[in-house]
Order: C-alpha cells, then structure tokens, then sequence
C-alpha cells in the first residue's frame, strides 16, 4: 500500500527523513533564477507601483483574502501567467506520487501545465496558516519557499519580486515548450 501525505502534515523534519533531502546554502538553478534578467515595460513599472502602493496603505489591515484579491492577484495578472500550456491555478486539489508517497491536498496556489486543471506542477504558493494549526511548521508546509532571502513588496524591492515572478515564467514558458 502506498504511503499518503498531506501537503498541511508535512514538517520539515518529515520531509527531510522520508526524501533524504539535505539543505543547500546555494544552488546554480536557483542563483540563475534569482539573477536572471526580465524587461519590465513602463506600463508594467506604473502598475507595479500603483499596486505598491495600494499595498503600503493597506497591507496592516487586510485578511488573507483582500491581500490575494487586492495585491497578489493583481501582481500574477500583470506577469500574465495564463496561457495554453500553463497557468496560475489557486486553493485546486492536486496530488502526486513522489518516491512511492501519494502526496496531496489544495496549495493557496501553483504554477502548473494545463489549461483548465493543473497537470504538472512548476511552482507552489502556500501560506502558513496558524490561526488553524498554532503549533504546524511552516516552513514544512510550504512546500515550494524558493525565495530565500525574503523580499518586502513595500520597499524598492517590488520591481525585484515582478522581475523574479517575469523570470519564472520564461523558465516555465521553456519547460512547456
């Protein structure tokens, strides 16, 4: 019988016992994601600000719905993650066999082939949800967490997070092709 794992059990600890995974200071994919390189238009530089600034005024008051309907939604739309051959899904059961583990459940989001369902997944976005689980991981529930070293989409640093988000989609679009 096949091992089953939710996506909201999973710890660090669990998951690096069940797939022996180790911890990398630094990887060449993810150095050459995070530094790759993505024009942003004018249109897109005006927007992003205009979002940002949406977001500084608001950002202390918002539940997690008006953030993803206010900011994140908006952010994805913009990079246009939406096309034939892949696609932003959000709260979409998906599941998976890893290394004889059935994994599963409904990421916040994901980048992943398919038009109208996910296929394959590229990139997930979990929020660590304390208000259902005070003493949950984390870090163990977010699966995908690739952004290392935190970026503030209040500062400068939201063309950086557009660039990164502009980037991945060129590695999707390169996956998919």
């Amino acid at each position: 019988m096949t091992k089953e794992l939710k996506f909201s059990d999973c710890t660090l600890l669990k998951l690096e016992k069940q797939f022996h995974i180790k911890l990398l200071d630094e990887h060449p994919a993810l150095n050459d994601w995070l530094q790759g390189t993505a024009d942003l238009s004018d249109w897109e530089k005006t927007n992003v600000l205009f979002f940002q600034k949406i977001l500084m005024r608001h950002v202390h008051s918002w539940n997690e719905i008006e953030l993803i309907q206010n900011f994140i939604g908006p952010v994805f739309t913009l990079v246009n993650f939406f096309t034939e051959k892949f696609n932003y899904f959000a709260e979409r059961h998906f599941e998976g066999i890893v290394d004889e583990v059935k994994m599963w459940g409904n990421p916040d989001g994901m980048l992943a082939s398919g038009f109208r369902e996910p296929e394959k997944p590229f990139f997930f976005f979990q929020e660590y949800k304390r208000h259902l689980d005070p003493k949950g991981d984390p870090a163990g529930q977010c699966l995908a967490d690739a952004m290392s070293p935190a970026y503030s989409a209040t500062s400068d640093q939201i063309f950086d997070i557009f660039r990164i988000l502009k980037v991945l989609k060129q590695i999707i679009i390169e996956l998919v092709n």
